[in-house]
């Protein structure tokens, strides 16, 4: 059976979805074309689960803390693991279920349930339904699957990833986790806060996807109080009769399951890529525009986590989805400026990267300033721990980046992040208010120690007050 469409999606994700909305602006012959599981990547085995798990584990971990609040019991209270996985994914079912209901329920016979594969730039086939499409523009959006390397495939339901994590109706004692990018650091800690021995490895010694080595030691220190890391070196991985021993730099443990957090690979394989004429990298992946998501001169776009070395966050997919989209409705394709980068992780303290990081700085002499969570508010939560770090420009004060191992970090990123993509400076942000007690406050200590780095004198009247 042939088809013939304006524009074929490749892929029911997040990009997918953001691409087909622009799209079913302009028209609506087209088609959406998705193998496998519905829901995106976020709702399923992603974001979401991981947030519930992050937030069942906390509650449980304040438990702790209770005493010294004068609040008693807490020494009595115990986790029940299955109750709570089936939380997990009570919850992460309502999202699915969101998802689908906002997306699917419009499609009608515009949804097509298989595998796509290229015969060339216009035309696909879907083996399994013995249907060829012919589309004046495609869009791919097949997202990614975690990385599993295959020496470790071989120990079969031991090793988990987190398309299965969530799906255990229980869990073993003990655990290792191998990969402390964002989402490793994230469930590692999760499940030692909820009672499992984790050990946690990774052969780079950043974690949480973190570059300021500063930064990173205050992280280290920090989350390392849940659980062990081991960081810097190569991991080996032995079956040891029905458990797996983990071994790295000297260091051993015996476990009964091993999450493998090293990354994700875009699902590109199988698309025949080849067939759309132009050069592939060593991956197998195309050429793109990062600013049209236009492969080549083709009129084929690709978006979100199948773009290989493209951050696999949400917001970012739903970007790209956007542009895709909105490029393969017209002529001519139109470059969009890049959102600032953004990058949280939700442990405790959360692990936050926004602008330009120290890598790509450090060598330019950048302002630096710097602030401890040490204030009031931190005390009265009893979180007195954490630290940040404000890059600026010398010369005139405009800010560039930042990292932080903070209370509430998520919340000052964001700010961060918006008034870098609007190029303010420190002094713009000294003019603002910052109300008491709030974790802010540590904020306006780092950019008042920011402010006495850069040239010039501020335009505020109270320049270099501090804070009684």
């Amino acid at each position: 059976m042939d088809r013939r469409v304006d524009v074929a999606v490749i892929g029911a994700g997040t990009a997918g979805l953001h691409a087909l909305s622009e799209i079913r602006k302009e028209t609506e012959n087209v088609v959406l074309i998705n193998g496998g599981p519905l829901g995106t990547t976020c709702a399923r085995v992603g974001c979401m689960p991981s947030k519930v798990m992050i937030q069942v584990a906390d509650d449980y971990h304040r438990r702790d803390m209770l005493a010294m609040e004068g609040i008693g019991g807490g020494d009595g209270l115990r986790i029940e693991l299955p109750t709570a996985l089936a939380h997990v994914r009570r919850l992460r079912d309502r999202f699915v279920e969101g998802v689908l209901k906002r997306s699917m329920r419009t499609i009608g016979d515009r949804f097509i349930d298989g595998y796509a594969e290229f015969l060339g730039p216009d035309r696909l086939r879907i083996p399994d339904r013995d249907m060829t499409i012919q589309a004046d523009a495609i869009v791919i959006a097949t997202g990614s699957r975690p990385v599993v390397p295959p020496p470790w495939r071989r120990f079969g339901d031991r090793i988990l990833t987190t398309d299965t994590l969530f799906e255990q109706e229980d869990l073993p004692p003990r655990l290792a986790v191998l990969g402390l990018g964002a989402i490793g650091t994230e469930l590692g800690q999760a499940l030692a806060r909820m009672g499992l021995a984790v050990t946690g490895f990774d052969m780079k010694a950043e974690i949480g996807g973190l570059t300021d080595p500063e930064i990173n030691d205050a992280a280290v220190a920090a989350i390392g109080r849940d659980f062990p890391l081991h960081l810097g070196a190569t991991a080996t991985v032995e079956a040891d009769g029905n458990e797996l021993r983990v071994a790295m730099d000297g260091a051993a443990v015996t476990v009964d399951r091993l999450l493998v957090a090293v990354g994700r690979r875009p699902n590109l394989d199988g698309l025949h890529l080849e067939r759309l004429g132009v050069a592939l990298d060593e991956t197998g992946a195309p050429p793109v525009d990062g600013e049209t998501m236009q492969i080549g001169a083709l009129p084929v776009f690709l978006a979100g986590d199948a773009l290989p070395g493209h951050p696999a966050i949400l917001h970012e997919a739903a970007h790209d989805g956007r542009i895709a989209g909105y490029n393969a409705v017209r002529r001519r394709a139109a470059g969009f400026r890049r959102r600032t980068p953004l990058a949280i992780a939700f442990t405790d303290p959360q692990l936050c990267s926004v602008g330009a990081t120290w890598p790509q700085l450090k060598d330019d002499d950048p302002a630096v300033g710097s602030a401890r969570f040490t204030g009031g508010r931190a005390a009265v939560m009893l979180r007195e721990e954490g630290l940040i770090r404000l890059y600026a420009d010398r010369s005139n004060g405009r800010l560039l980046g930042a990292s932080m191992a903070a209370p509430g970090g998520e919340h000052l990123a964001h700010l961060l992040a918006w008034c870098i993509q609007d190029q303010r400076t420190v002094f713009d942000l000294l003019e603002k208010p910052f109300y008491h007690p709030v974790l802010e406050e540590t904020l306006e200590d780092a950019l008042r120690d920011l402010a006495g780095q850069v040239a010039g004198a501020p335009p505020s009247p109270l320049p270099g007050f501090a804070r009684a």
